[in-house]
This record gives C-alpha cells, sequence and structure tokens, in this order.
C-alpha cells in the first residue's frame, strides 16, 4: 500500500492505494469514522462491494445502514440526490453521522454534495471503485449534480476525510469504463508532466490489459498530480482549472447527447484533441502533438472525435460552462504538450474553425 496527503488549507486527508484495501478498511478508516456510518453506493456495485465494507465496519464496531441508489450520470440529480436525504432523515443520521461513498464518480460526486449539504456539514469518506473516480473525481473535494443546462452546476467543495482507492475492485470494470478512466490518467500527462505522458506511450497496453503494477504506478501518480494541484489552488482560483483540460468540450458532449450516453472519459477524450486543436489554432503546438495526443487515447480505446451537431449548439453548451467568467469563454489549452493555459476566447470565428470539421 501507498499512501499520500492532500494539504489543503480547510483540510489535509489521506489517500490509501492499494490491493484488497476494502478488506481491512476497518483498520486503515477507524481514524476517520464516527459511531454512525450511512453507505451510500448503486444497484451495480452494491452486489459487488457492499458485503466487504459491512464486514469491515462490523469489525470496527461502526453501526451502519446503506442507501442503494440506481446507477448511472442520468441519474446524476436533484431526484436522485432526495433519495440520499430520505434515507439519511429515516435512518436518524446525525451531523457526526459519516456518509461514505462507495462506487464511481456519480456516487462519489453526490455523496459530497450530500454531505457538504445535510444538517450544514457532515463528513464523509471515499472509496471509488472505477479508475476514473480513482484517478480523479474522488480527490479534492468537487462535488456536485448536474442541470439539464449543464453538468456539474449545482454543487460545493468539500473535502473528505479519507480517500481509498481499493485497485482489485478495477478487476470488475467493464473495458468501456477502464477506457474512460484511462482518458483522465492521459489528461495528468498533457498538462503538466511529458515524462509521465511518455510513460503512457510505453505503457498504455499494460494498462489496458489491466496490469497491476502498471495500474498501480498510474494510478499514484494521477492521485499526486492531482493532490498536488490542489493543495496549491483548492477552490479554482488559477492552476486548478487545468484539470478540465478537454471538459468544456466534453461536457458540451454530455449535454448534447444526454447524460449517460457518453460516457465522461470517453466525451473527455473527444475534447483534449479539440483542445489540441484550438491549441493549433491558437499557434500553440503543431498537428504533430495533436495527432500524438490522439493516438494515445485511440490506444486507450477512447474516441478522438465527437459527435456531429450545429455549431449553433456547441455555443449554447459551453456558454453554460463554469469557466466563463464576465460572460467570456475559458478554454484549458497547451503551451506545448506536458504544459497546460488557460486562455479567454472571445472571437467565436477560432471556435468553428476547430469545431469545422465536425459540423
Amino acid at each position: 500500500m501507498r499512501t499520500l496527503t492532500v494539504n489543503t488549507p480547510s483540510h489535509h486527508y489521506p489517500i490509501f492505494i492499494g490491493e484488497q484495501l476494502l478488506a481491512c478498511a476497518d483498520t486503515l478508516l477507524a481514524p476517520y469514522l464516527n459511531k454512525k456510518a450511512a453507505i451510500i453506493t448503486n444497484q451495480t456495485v452494491a452486489p459487488l462491494y457492499l458485503t466487504r465494507l459491512q464486514t469491515a465496519l462490523d469489525k470496527a464496531g461502526i453501526k451502519h445502514f446503506s442507501i442503494i441508489l440506481p446507477d448511472g450520470e442520468q441519474y446524476k440529480n436533484w431526484q436522485t440526490l432526495n433519495l440520499i436525504f430520505d434515507g439519511l432523515m429515516q435512518h436518524r443520521a446525525e451531523r457526526k453521522t459519516t456518509l461514505i461513498a462507495l462506487g464511481g464518480g456519480v456516487i462519489g460526486d453526490m455523496v459530497g454534495f450530500a454531505a457538504a449539504t445535510y444538517q450544514r456539514g457532515a463528513p464523509f469518506i471515499q472509496i471509488p471503485t472505477t479508475l476514473l473516480s480513482q484517478v480523479d473525481s474522488s480527490v479534492g473535494g468537487k462535488t456536485a449534480i448536474n442541470h439539464p443546462l449543464g453538468k456539474n452546476m449545482i454543487g460545493a467543495f468539500y473535502q473528505p476525510q479519507a480517500v481509498l482507492a481499493d485497485l482489485s475492485v478495477l478487476n470488475s470494470l467493464p473495458p468501456r469504463e477502464l477506457s474512460a478512466g484511462l482518458a483522465e490518467v492521459i489528461k495528468y500527462g498533457m498538462l503538466g508532466d511529458i515524462d509521465f505522458f511518455e510513460w503512457l506511450e510505453n505503457n498504455m497496453d499494460a494498462l489496458v490489459q489491466q496490469e497491476p503494477a502498471a495500474l498501480a504506478e498510474a494510478v499514484y501518480h494521477s492521485c499526486a498530480m492531482k493532490a498536488d494541484i490542489v493543495g496549491q489552488d483548492e477552490t479554482e482560483q488559477g492552476i486548478r482549472a487545468w484539470l478540465n483540460l478537454g471538459h468544456t468540450f466534453g461536457h458540451a458532449i454530455e449535454a448534447e447527447m444526454g447524460y449517460g450516453v457518453w460516457l465522461h472519459g470517453e466525451a473527455v477524450a473527444a475534447g483534449m484533441v479539440l483542445a489540441c486543436r484550438l491549441s493549433e489554432q491558437l499557434g500553440r503546438i503543431g498537428s504533430h502533438d495533436t495527432n500524438r495526443v490522439a493516438a494515445l487515447l485511440q490506444k486507450a480505446g477512447l474516441p478522438v472525435a465527437p459527435p456531429r451537431f450545429p455549431f449553433e449548439r456547441w455555443i449554447e453548451h459551453m456558454q453554460h460552462d463554469k469557466k466563463v467568467s464576465s460572460g467570456v469563454m475559458r478554454f484549458i489549452g497547451l503551451q506545448h504538450l506536458g504544459k497546460a493555459d488557460i486562455t479567454e476566447i472571445t472571437d467565436k470565428e477560432i471556435l468553428h474553425q476547430t469545431l469545422m470539421p465536425y459540423l
């Protein structure tokens, strides 16, 4: 097992990374649990891992109850959030009741938001069960639900007490879900570490085959990069926005197609290629860099082109992006491969040229 620490102005907490960690969750999480816990999971994860976590809590002497939600991005909304609140109220959860998110990014985001708002703030723990959530969404305290007009538009910054990333649970991931997580892993190499990008080029076959050593290195390195960025900029006033590389385009794809039709990582993959093409339009990188990114994404089993829909729809969705400031759209692009930047775009013709091949 390897351990990282996220150090933010509001809170310090550990990330535990290793194999078979659910079996020893009682020992690892004991310092971060109160006397009562609520496990929030979904219909897909519950049959696989709920009993293991319940057994660990029993060993730790923690009273607990479970709330099982429907599975899918399309359920990341007010109605499902209220199911969490209903369960908490029915079981008389108190402010000190620890909420445990057992699932992927949707569960983690919703449970975090519920924790941030239930009785004005309850402690919570992240136990991410997908690659995407282990390397990205479980770390850093971003919590949210979707709105029909925009992804993750309603939420709060609220840090967990701990993150437990059990690499062995990734064995149950379908190939499509694994690929979606690899998109976020590739993102870290693109935005801040060219050596890691090159490592991914050399080890992508091993990652796709889920070789344990390769996955462990990818998860650890991604979490270390995110922990460093979040520690510098907890509430996304500056460099934390780099973590949204490809997300402005990607969120537009998800909103246009309907949440859950494209997996988040799939939309981000196509979005990162578009971010590269935008950087090309701005004269910052060459087509060889874009092609190199696209080749790595394809090797990971990811799409590199977005679905076709009208330019006006792209603009409508992107104007709802959280990075819009004073009405001006801001995009995360590349100064060069391995170094991200933030660019304000006021000339929509640049965006039109970027998207032209896909309209």
